[in-house]
């Protein structure tokens, strides 16, 4: 089992813990005009996306030879994908042009979720609580989805190569999820509940 790993690399990814600390600073005092609808249908978006990144990763995975098993059934993949499935070491033997993809898939993740936090069609606070609460369920259901399909991440303590741009970000998992579950409490902690019959601006 891997030891607790207080910092990410590289260095300025360690920065993203203070995103939920500045929000909840900047937002609090005048709340946020999201509505329970909102976040559930953004939740609802981000939970499948989530699943689907996951199920991308293990085909990819799979398709170089890094998940042993996966020509079984669910449960053998899971009996063995623990112990043998390592995210983070399996960077060096990606081929170039899956990795040129990833790249690509990664942007375009992005794109998908700022799109999602544009459609609120409120305030630019609003938008930027969006995308950090579609981001922070994206993030989790993906872990969860790696989980439930292939157990793996194994532990909070598991290295894993979190994004690819500009360069490869890596941290034990705990990082991520704290950093997501942070956030959207603080989303949570700020939203101002409307009123009946009134609209956000």
């Amino acid at each position: 089992m891997e030891k607790l790993q207080l910092w990410a690399q590289p260095w300025w990814v360690n920065l993203l813990i203070l995103i939920p600390l500045i929000a909840s600073f900047l937002w609090r005092r005048t709340g946020l005009q999201l509505t329970w609808r909102q976040l559930l249908l953004i939740t609802v978006f981000s939970v499948a996306f989530g699943f689907g990144e996951a199920a991308v990763v293990i085909y990819l995975r799979a398709a170089v030879g890094l998940l042993p098993g996966f020509r079984g059934t669910l449960a053998e993949v899971q009996r063995s994908a623990p112990e043998f499935y390592q995210q983070a070491e399996s960077l060096s033997q990606f081929p170039q042009s899956l990795l040129t993809i990833e790249v690509l898939r990664e942007a375009a993740t992005i794109l998908m979720l700022a799109s999602v936090a544009m459609l609120t069609g409120l305030k630019v606070r609003e938008r930027w609580a969006a995308f950090f609460w579609a981001f922070a369920i994206w993030d989790l259901s993906y872990y969860l989805g790696l989980w439930v399909t292939i157990r793996w991440p194994a532990s909070l303590r598991d290295l894993d190569v979190l994004f690819l741009i500009p360069v490869p970000w890596v941290a034990q998992i705990w990082f991520p999820v704290l950093v997501s579950g942070l956030t959207a409490l603080a989303i949570v902690v700020c939203k101002n509940p409307l009123k009946a019959g009134t609209k956000p601006r």
